[in-house]
């Protein structure tokens, strides 16, 4: 018997140190969603004002194409004429080598996002669990006041939780779509500047971060 309330109050103090923790990273993730909504709208608005910009193929040879593509995109172009003038040239393998580390980079760069996609609902449900213990503890002991104040905790830890879960699934969405435009704009300029086809190798691996994300 002993050993079995030994147990239960090891366990009852892990649950509730849990909870500031919970509580902080939730607070983070909020300031996090925030700044990534700033980002977002900035990011639709260069991209909303560069869509009657682009001319084929050719508004990669221009010296101002940074001006005409997404700062990604512009990068990775840059990233090619070097590699292409190095030594008067380079081979296919390099091309497709820096394309396939751009791609890899690309698509990493998304992993924020899923990860809140799951953490977010799941901090929610730890911090909804926690008071709910406390309340019912206080419930017992007739202490209605205390009840209110951790059933509020619960309940509020619980909606900003799914709200930034859906808000982190929404930025995911949208981003993988910017991501595999700007995939095909650095595979036309690829083909453009190089000469060198790269769809069919790089295809998949859109496809496959696209449903990464799904």
């Amino acid at each position: 018997m002993q050993t079995a309330a030994l147990i239960k109050s090891y366990i009852y103090v892990v649950s509730s140190s849990l909870l500031y923790p919970v509580l902080i990273l939730l607070a983070f993730l909020t300031f996090w969603a925030v700044v990534c909504a700033g980002a977002l709208f900035s990011e639709w608005v260069r991209r909303h004002r560069m869509a009657g910009d682009n001319d084929g193929p050719d508004v990669f040879f221009r010296p101002d194409h940074d001006l005409h593509t997404t700062p990604r995109v512009s990068r990775y172009v840059a990233r090619l004429k070097g590699l292409l003038e190095k030594n008067g040239g380079t081979s296919a393998l390099e091309v497709e080598g820096l394309l396939q580390d751009t791609t890899r980079r690309l698509f990493s760069s998304l992993d924020m996002y899923r990860l809140v996609v799951r953490v977010g609902p799941g901090l929610g449900l730890i911090g909804t669990l926690i008071p709910m213990g406390t309340g019912l503890a206080a419930l017992g002991q007739g202490d209605l006041s205390m009840l209110s104040s951790e059933l509020v905790i619960a309940f509020t830890t619980t909606v900003v939780g799914l709200a930034v879960g859906l808000l982190a699934y929404l930025f995911l969405v949208i981003k993988t779509r910017w991501a595999d435009e700007d995939l095909l704009n650095m595979e036309v300029a690829t083909e453009a500047l190089a000469g060198t086809p790269q769809g069919s190798s790089c295809n998949g691996t859109t496809g496959a971060s696209a449903g990464e994300a799904a």
